[in-house]
C-alpha cells in the first residue's frame, strides 16, 4: 500500500479552538463578503494566543490564531473547520498586514511570519503567516498513513515497470486511496483545494481588517495568489510572486517541465564539481556526469546502502536527497560530500538530505504534508489517468532528466494516486486574463530548479505584471538577503513603486 504515496504527486496535536466568535466588527467595504450567507465569517473576531506549541518563531511578540471558514463554500451553513495564522507586528509605523503565501502544495505556512526580519518591511508591516486548510495546525489535518508507514515506503525498493510491477504499484496506489478514505470524510478531500484556499484567504484579509490583499507568495504560493487575484482582483492591493507557477500548464507539462530545469541544474552543479572539486565523485568530465550518478545510483535499486541509522539508504531517498540538494548551489558543497560517501559504500548524508527534505523529525515523525499535497494536487489540475499517458509522461520525464533515470524503461507506466482519487478535480489548468488587477510584481529566478524561468516569464505576461529577474542557482529569493532584489521588493511593497523595466540582479 504504502508506495501510493510515492506513485501520486508528491515531489515533495490536536488543538484546542482559541479564537472564532461572530464578533461586531463594523460592516464596511472591507468586510463585505461575495455571499451574504458568509457574513459570520468576514465579521468574527480572533483571540491571538502564544504560537508556541505549533510552531517556532523567532520573535517573541509572535501570536497565533485560528479562522473559522466554511468546508463547502457552497452550504456556509454547513460544516466548518479553522485555518491556522500567526502574526507579528510592525515593530515602527504600521502600514498594514503582510501575508505570506507558503509553497508546497501541502506545506505549513506558519513560519513565514518569520520572513524580513529587522528590515523595513517589518517596521511598517504585520507579518502573517498561513496554515492553508487541512494542513498542520490547521484543524482537521489531512492525514492518510502514520509516521512509521511513511519511513517504511520510503525503504521499498523501486519496481520496474513491468506488467507485474505496473498491477503492484496501482494496487499500491488504491490502497493508499483507501487509507486516505479512512482517516479523512470525503467532504474534506473534495474540499482541499486551491479554490477554497483563495476563498479562505479572502476571509483571512477581511479579518485582519484589511481593505485589500498585500501578499508575498513564493513556488506554489504564487498559483494561490494568482487564483485569488483572478477570483478577488478588486481586493489586491500588491502581489509579489516569487518562484512562480504558471497556471496555463497542465500537471503533466508542468512536471516535464520541472525535471528539465532540474536536469539543468544538475549539469551546472556536474561543471563546478568536475572542474573545482577534489576528488569529485563525478569524475573529472562533465559530459559523463549523468552516466556516472547513475552508476553510483545503481546499486540501491537492489538494496540500501549502510547508514549508521538502521533504516539505510533507498534508491528513492538517494534522489529525494539529491533533488533536494540542487534547490540551492549552497547546498552542493555538502552534497559533493554526500555522492562522494555513497561511492564510497555508506548512505549517511545522504539519509540526512532525504529526511531534510521529509521534514523527519529527530522522533522519527512527519508533519503530514506529503499527504496534504497529494489530496491537494489531485483536486487542483489532475495529470492524465490512463496507462497510455502515463507512458508518455514517463518517457518525457526520463528524456527530459537522464540524470535521474534509472535504465529499466519499458515503454509502459502505472497510473498514479490520482487517477484513482475519490473526488473530482475542482479547477483546470488555463491562462489567466484578469481585468483592473492592480500592478503586481513577479520574481523569477534563472537557475531555479523547481520553477522554470520560463514560468516567470509566461506568468508575468499574463498578468501584465513587473518582472523582476535574478540570476542564480536557487529556488526563490526574496528577503533571502540579496540587496538588490529586496530593495526593489521593499519599495514596492511599502510605496507601491515597481522595479524598472528588465532588471537583472545577481
Amino acid at each position: 500500500m504504502l508506495r501510493g504515496l510515492r506513485a501520486g504527486v508528491v515531489v515533495a496535536i490536536g488543538l484546542v479552538l482559541a479564537v472564532t466568535s461572530v464578533g461586531s466588527v463594523a460592516h464596511t467595504a472591507r468586510h463585505t463578503p461575495p455571499n451574504p450567507a458568509l457574513a459570520r465569517f468576514y465579521h468574527q473576531q480572533l483571540t491571538w494566543q502564544s504560537c508556541a506549541a505549533y510552531v517556532e518563531l523567532a520573535d517573541e511578540r509572535a501570536r497565533c490564531a485560528w479562522v473559522r471558514v466554511p468546508l463547502d463554500y457552497a452550504r456556509p451553513s454547513g460544516q466548518t473547520i479553522e485555518i491556522a495564522i500567526s502574526r507579528i507586528p510592525a515593530s515602527g509605523k504600521r502600514k498594514g498586514a503582510l501575508v505570506f503565501l507558503q509553497g508546497g502544495p501541502g506545506y505549513s505556512g506558519l513560519w513565514l511570519a518569520d520572513q524580513a526580519r529587522d528590515t523595513e518591511v517589518a517596521q511598517r508591516f504585520d507579518r502573517i503567516g498561513i496554515d492553508p486548510r487541512g494542513i498542520g495546525a490547521s484543524r482537521p489535518a489531512v492525514r492518510c498513513v502514520s509516521h512509521a508507514e511513511i519511513d517504511e515506503m520510503r525503504a521499498e525498493l523501486p519496481i520496474p515497470n513491468t506488467p507485474t510491477g505496473i498491477a503492484h504499484a496501482e494496487a499500491d496506489a488504491r490502497d493508499y486511496v483507501d487509507a486516505c478514505l479512512a482517516e479523512n470524510t470525503p467532504d474534506l478531500l473534495a474540499h482541499i483545494g486551491t479554490r477554497e484556499g483563495v476563498q479562505d484567504l479572502d476571509i483571512v484579509r477581511a479579518v485582519l481588517d484589511e481593505e485589500k490583499l498585500t501578499a508575498v507568495g513564493y513556488s506554489y504560493g504564487t498559483f494561490t495568489a494568482t487564483m485569488y487575484a483572478e477570483r478577488f482582483p478588486d481586493r489586491v492591493r500588491a502581489l509579489v510572486l516569487d518562484g512562480a507557477v504558471d497556471p496555463s500548464l497542465p500537471a503533466d507539462e508542468r512536471m516535464v517541465a520541472q525535471i528539465a530545469s532540474f536536469q539543468s541544474t544538475f549539469d551546472a552543479f556536474a561543471v563546478a564539481c568536475t572542474r573545482l572539486a577534489v576528488d569529485c565523485p563525478l569524475g573529472d568530465d562533465e559530459a559523463r556526469a549523468n552516466d556516472v550518478l547513475r552508476h553510483l545510483l545503481s546499486p540501491l535499486l537492489a538494496a540500501s546502502a549502510p547508514t549508521l541509522d538502521h533504516r539505510g539508504l533507498s534508491y528513492y531517498d538517494a534522489e529525494q536527497a539529491i533533488i533536494g540538494a540542487l534547490y540551492r548551489d549552497a547546498n552542493w558543497e555538502l552534497l559533493t560530500d554526500a555522492l562522494r560517501e555513497l561511492r564510497d559504500g555508506r548512505g549517511d548524508l545522504l539519509l540526512k538530505l532525504a529526511d531534510w527534505q521529509w521534514e523527519r523529525r529527530p522522533d522519527g515523525t512527519y508533519p503530514g504534508h506529503g499527504d496534504a499535497g497529494s489530496a491537494i494536487s489531485c483536486v487542483d489540475n489532475r495529470a492524465a489517468a490512463d496507462r497510455a499517458s502515463r507512458a508518455r509522461v514517463d518517457a518525457a520525464y526520463r528524456r527530459a532528466a537522464p540524470f535521474l533515470d534509472d535504465g529499466r524503461a519499458t515503454g509502459q507506466a502505472p497510473r498514479d494516486v490520482c487517477a484513482f482519487w475519490p473526488v473530482p478535480a475542482t479547477l483546470r489548468a488555463h491562462p489567466v486574463d484578469i481585468k483592473h488587477l492592480p500592478p503586481t510584481v513577479v520574481v523569477s529566478t534563472t537557475g531555479d530548479p523547481a520553477t522554470p524561468h520560463a514560468e516567470g516569464i509566461a506568468l508575468a505576461k499574463q498578468l501584465n505584471a513587473r518582472l523582476l529577474t535574478f540570476s542564480g542557482w536557487q529556488h526563490t529569493v526574496v528577503f533571502d538577503g540579496n540587496v538588490c532584489i529586496d530593495y526593489a521588493v521593499t519599495r514596492y511593497l511599502v510605496d507601491l513603486v515597481l522595479p524598472p523595466p528588465d532588471i537583472v540582479c545577481g
